[in-house]
C-alpha cells in the first residue's frame, strides 16, 4: 500500500534523513519508534509532502507520490493527524469535523459513533477542549477526509495515562476495520499494543525492523535507542 524507498530528506543543507525505507501493507499497522530528534516526524512529512526528499521514492497504492504537492497526496488517501493536534480553536467540534468531509465512506454519525464524547460537544468551541478530547477530534477529522492510510504523528504527546489507553482503544478499533495506520510514537507500550510490526528510527536511519514481539525480547535494541529497560 505504501513504500517508502531510500528517502533522503533535508532541512536546507542539513541532512535529517539517510536512506530510510519502510513500508505498510493494507489493513496493517505499523508503528515508527524512536526518541526526540530521531527523525520520525521528518519521515511523516517527507511522505505527505510537507517537506518532499530530495532522493528516494514514496509510492502509494503503486503511485509514485514523493514529487506532488500535499493537498493532492491527501486527495489520493493519506489522512494525517499531525503533531499538537493542530485543530482550529475559535471553530466548534462539529465545525472542525466537516472542514475536511467528503461525501463517501467515513460519516458524522459513524465518528460520533467511535467517539461519543464528540457527539455531546459538537457545539462546543474546539478550544475548549481537554487535550485528549482534542486528540479525539483530531483523528475524527482525519477519518472524514476518507483517507485509506491514516497517519498518526505522536497521537499520546502530553495526555494522561487513562487517556492514552483510550486512544489505544480507538486506534486497535481502526485497526479491526482494516484501516492501515502508521503510528509515529514515542509511548513504547502504546505502539506495541497496536503495531503488527515496528520500526525504530536513530539519527535519520531505520536501525531496527521487526515484530512487536521480537523488539520486546531485544533488550539491546530497546535500551540504547528506546530508553527502555
Amino acid at each position: 500500500m505504501l513504500e517508502v524507498d531510500s528517502i533522503h530528506t533535508y532541512y536546507g543543507e542539513s541532512h535529517v534523513l539517510h536512506g530510510v525505507s519502510l513500508r505498510v501493507a493494507p489493513g496493517e499497522a505499523v508503528a515508527l519508534l524512536g526518541r526526540n530528534g530521531a527523525g520520525k516526524t521528518t519521515a511523516i512529512r517527507s511522505i505527505v509532502g510537507f517537506t518532499p526528499p530530495r532522493a528516494g521514492r514514496v509510492v502509494f497504492e503503486g503511485q509514485a507520490i514523493e514529487r506532488w504537492p500535499a493537498y493532492r497526496i491527501a486527495r489520493r488517501g493519506l489522512a494525517l493527524v499531525p503533531q499538537g493536534r493542530r485543530i482550529f480553536a475559535p471553530l466548534s467540534v462539529r465545525e472542525n469535523l466537516l472542514l475536511g468531509a467528503r461525501s463517501e465512506g467515513w460519516t458524522l454519525e459513524r465518528v460520533f459513533e467511535l467517539f461519543p464524547r464528540l457527539r455531546e460537544r459538537q457545539a462546543q468551541l474546539g478550544g475548549t477542549l481537554s487535550g485528549g478530547e482534542q486528540q479525539m477530534l483530531a483523528i475524527a477529522r482525519a477519518l472524514l477526509t476518507n483517507g485509506r492510510l491514516l497517519l498518526l504523528d505522536e497521537p499520546s504527546e502530553g495526555l494522561a495515562p487513562l487517556i492514552v489507553r483510550e486512544i489505544g482503544t480507538t486506534l486497535q478499533a481502526l485497526k479491526a476495520q482494516r484501516l492501515a495506520l502508521l503510528l509515529v510514537e514515542q509511548n513504547y507500550h502504546l505502539a506495541l499494543r497496536v503495531a503488527d510490526r515496528v520500526y525504530v528510527m536513530n539519527k535519520g536511519q531505520i536501525v531496527y525492523q521487526g515484530t512487536p514481539a521480537g523488539l520486546e525480547a531485544d533488550e539491546e535494541v530497546k535500551r540504547r535507542y528506546l530508553g527502555v529497560a
